[in-house]
């Protein structure tokens, strides 16, 4: 559990910003793993609403809405909830996979990040009611949480965690076609500096759209 955390806390840090031209590297902003390609291009992300990076990779840097913007046709992105960071974890874990089934993830995820991050979910009870101020009925809620639907999408996270845990050193972590891992540390840029971290933002989703079409 320390190493998760550990990993998380450091995920991002503070480099020299890039220069001139950007061409993604095998062994500097990615490496292949010990997995096998997936048949369809495929991009998934697992992430926290505990960590604070993957707070800043949705609200601030915006990275997987340009990973969504550039996927090409017939492409998919799926973000899982992990549940190693958090006394809650498993609770939001389920409240992601009843966001998907229900369609309602862009209304909630900004929200539930902020929650999280303020200390404020504790209970189901609290994550209950970031959904009805996200304008889900909590009839809807209350109905579908633990239906036979969330419960295959839980199933389902949980099986994708099991099956890239071992490549999994803290999160977020992005993974192209099955057997493609992001490398963060591989993006160097300055924390301090607007365009430093413009300029990873667009280089990190680069190297994203970059190996889902090689």
């Amino acid at each position: 559990m320390k190493k998760w955390i550990v990993m998380a806390l450091t995920c991002l840090f503070s480099l020299p910003s890039w220069a001139g031209d950007f061409t993604p590297e095998q062994g500097e902003q990615y490496q292949s793993v010990d997995l096998a390609r997936s048949p369809n291009k495929q991009v998934i992300e697992f992430f926290s609403f505990y960590c604070p990076h993957c707070a800043a990779f949705e609200q601030e840097y915006k990275i997987p809405q340009k990973v969504r913007s550039g996927l090409p046709e017939g492409a998919e992105f799926v973000q899982y909830h992990v549940n190693f960071l958090g006394r809650q974890s498993e609770n939001l874990s389920r409240a992601w996979a009843f966001a998907n089934v229900s369609n309602t993830t862009r209304e909630v995820e900004d929200a539930l990040f902020t929650a999280t991050q303020a200390g404020k979910i504790n209970s189901m009870d609290d994550i209950r009611q970031v959904f009805i101020d996200a304008g889900v009925s909590a009839e809807s809620f209350d109905s579908g949480i633990n239906s036979f639907a969330v419960n295959g999408w839980v199933n389902q996270q949980n099986q994708a965690f099991e099956q890239y845990k071992q490549q999994i050193e803290g999160v977020p972590a992005f993974f192209v076609n099955g057997n493609q891992k992001l490398l963060v540390e591989g993006f160097k840029f300055d924390l301090s500096d607007e365009k430093g971290l413009e300029q990873f933002a667009k280089h990190y989703a680069q190297t994203v759209l970059y190996l889902l079409n090689n």
